[in-house]
């Protein structure tokens, strides 16, 4: 008789080994390697196999072989001795292999119709799964009430959304066809409200500006509404040049104008999301970038002539022609009429064009620092009055604006009266002539130090600008100083003593209530005081120890407004700092690259501009718009973070989270991305 099955390739050897041993020679073997692999039907992993055939003689080394066989885990198959009827079974198994073959085509053609239909719905399925694995994880957080009919949920409600709440209770109940009315109760509690400020599509990225530094307590200042001018215009006081300036408004008017076929386009590049998400904030940012670059009269580190240079030259042509530089006297080569509209385009052409803007945009800074901070302290009067502090403003805010009043903004009203009192004048007025002009921050120094000994320069009457500015400077002076021990004292005295009354309250009402339980009581009740004053109350150790955290507290307080203000209007100087570093970069840019095209010749010189003009085009955008633009962006910021906001804003809150099925779906499908 014989077998025949398969078995795993690997195992060839060692089964070819063991018939022969087992059997001792009396069998024949025949086997052949399956040129295709097998699917493992217990694994589902493909596996090479051969297929084998055992000749053997009588029972005995049948029942041998097929113990064999099971041992190695081999598959036998029934195989029939006749040609013929092993022909019809080869027959039988090929028409039901192509049976399955048939079977398993139409279940697959089944299954993609089913999943092409399916593809259809799939996102309105995740769309209903999210919303009522939303709506039932709320529902979770609902208590029940003593009767087990009613959910009772407490929630925080915008106080502007109430009627609109109620109505949409109503208009649940009607399409529900429940019986219960709904109920929606205003309630009080210990808890601090979340802060949930209104937004629309321009002032939502401002608002996230702010929101980076910290939530807002709940009715605290907002700085947003304010900061949608401050932020670009300080932007565009570093970044003031109007070429730079109209690029930026392009960009940003392209992505405004596109914005709902933008929007619709979902994309994971968190640089271009970035850019949209603010792209109101870049436009306000470039429109105000062309103001102040019409005012520095700067487009390309080039200037505008557009009104006429109110400067004119006497000089006759052989002077100019014997002379590379020549001095324009102010007292007689000018109009004594300011330019119409920003900077005389003439400083473009001057020599000692950095010094001119360096004064002009170093007073400009600390004018628009000192008035930036002024406001900030401001703000910090109405936190005050809205949560009802009146010793807050009687011992910190009034002191604070006077301290910066009476130092830094008297120092910005110097450049003011210096602006006015000193010009161009003539020889015979030489008190009121620029030589005269007493340097304001020398003026300021000596103030502080209350240095005023001072001898005035030759040909000048005074070092002063006006008369009895000594004596005013030392009153300044004088109450600012009085300010730091207001500051740091004033409330935590005051809060001291107004414990110390109502303790003494406490005590006398105490007293009394023993006298009047006790009348008659006589020696005893002498004795029992006596006994009791001796015992301090329990509440002593911990009244002292918040009072000396509250002096601490003040006193940190103090030392940071007071050291503060000082440091801070310094970091103003950014303002003139980055101002000026554009500009020059603008002009080596133009000069090392832009006009080495244009002082080519023939119609070489035509190809040599197109290049060098593609290449000054890349460095623009590259470092002077985005690299440029990306410093002015973050000193501005620092500004608003650090300098304005430290005067009122505190940022302790936390932010309103309501149900939104919108913020729900957003975050699923970004997670689904992810």
């Amino acid at each position: 008789g014989f077998v025949a099955g398969v078995i795993l390739r690997e195992r060839i050897p060692s089964f070819e080994r063991m018939l022969w041993r087992a059997c001792r020679g009396n069998v024949f073997l025949r086997q052949t390697e399956i040129d295709s692999a097998l699917e493992d039907p217990s694994t589902g992993d493909k596996v090479l196999k051969s297929v084998f055939i055992i000749f053997f003689q009588g029972d005995q080394l049948k029942t041998r072989v097929k113990k064999i066989c099971e041992g190695f885990r081999a598959t036998l198959y029934p195989c029939p001795e006749t040609p013929a009827d092993r022909r019809e079974m080869a027959m039988g198994v090929m028409t039901r292999i192509e049976d399955l073959n048939t079977v398993l085509g139409q279940t697959q053609d089944h299954r993609h119709r089913v999943l092409v239909a399916a593809a259809k719905n799939v996102k309105n399925w995740f769309v209903k799964v999210r919303k009522i694995k939303a709506i039932y994880h709320t529902l979770n957080l609902f208590n029940l009430d003593v009767t087990q009919k009613c959910l009772i949920a407490e929630c925080w409600v915008p106080l502007l959304d109430t009627e609109s709440i109620q109505l949409a209770l109503r208009r649940g109940i009607e399409r529900s066809g429940s019986s219960v009315p709904p109920i929606l109760n205003r309630m009080d509690t210990f808890e601090d409200p979340p802060t949930y400020n209104r937004t629309n599509k321009f002032t939502s990225a401002f608002q996230a500006l702010f929101d980076a530094y910290g939530i807002a307590s709940y009715r605290e200042v907002n700085p947003t509404p304010y900061s949608i001018i401050t932020f670009p215009f300080l932007f565009a006081v570093m970044f003031g040049d109007f070429g730079h300036g109209l690029l930026m408004s392009l960009f940003a008017g392209w992505m405004v104008m596109k914005e709902k076929p933008l929007a619709a386009k979902k994309t994971d590049n968190e640089i271009w999301n970035i850019f949209f998400g603010g792209r109101y904030v870049i436009l306000l940012m470039g429109l105000f970038s062309m103001y102040t670059g019409l005012i520095y009269n700067d487009v390309f580190s080039k200037s505008l002539n557009l009104f006429g240079s109110h400067w004119f030259a006497d000089y006759n042509t052989t002077t100019i022609s014997e002379n590379k530089e020549l001095q324009l006297n102010p007292s007689t080569n000018y109009l004594m009429t300011p330019y119409p509209f920003g900077i005389d385009p003439v400083w473009q052409l001057a020599s000692n064009k950095i010094v001119y803007l360096n004064a002009y945009k170093m007073k400009i800074s600390i004018i628009f620092g000192v008035l930036h901070m002024l406001f900030g302290v401001i703000l910090s009067y109405s936190n005050h009055t809205y949560f009802k502090r009146p010793l807050n403003i009687y011992c910190e805010f009034i002191p604070q604006i006077i301290f910066l009043t009476f130092l830094f903004f008297y120092m910005v009203l110097l450049m003011f009266l210096k602006w006015m009192i000193y010009g161009p004048s003539p020889p015979s007025d030489a008190v009121h002539g620029p030589a005269c002009a007493p340097s304001i921050l020398i003026t300021f120094i000596n103030m502080v130090l209350c240095k005023y000994n001072v001898e005035p320069l030759a040909g000048c009457e005074s070092v002063y600008m006006f008369a009895g500015q000594e004596y005013l400077q030392k009153f300044l002076l004088f109450i600012a100083v009085i300010c730091i021990p207001w500051m740091l004292l004033a409330k935590p005295i005051h809060i001291m003593r107004s414990q110390k009354k109502e303790h003494e309250l406490l005590s006398n009402n105490h007293i009394s209530g023993e006298n009047g339980e006790a009348e008659g009581a006589g020696a005893g009740h002498v004795v029992a005081n006596n006994v009791a004053s001796s015992h301090p109350p329990a509440g002593k150790h911990g009244e002292e120890e918040e009072t000396s955290e509250m002096f601490i507290y003040q006193g940190i307080h103090t030392i940071e407004y007071v050291l503060g203000s000082i440091s801070h209007t310094a970091s103003y100087l950014r303002l003139w700092a980055l101002s000026l570093a554009h500009a020059q970069l603008s002009e080596v840019l133009w000069s090392m690259v832009m006009k080495a095209g244009l002082q080519s010749e023939s119609w070489i010189g035509g190809i040599i501009l197109w290049a060098v003009f593609a290449f000054w085009a890349v460095l623009t955008v590259g470092i002077l718009v985005l690299m440029e633009g990306l410093s002015a962006f973050l000193h501005t910021l620092r500004l608003h973070w650090v300098e304005f906001q430290s005067k009122f804003y505190s940022g302790l809150g936390y932010s309103f989270t309501p149900f939104s099925f919108e913020i729900i779906l957003s975050t699923a499908s970004s997670t689904l991305e992810d």
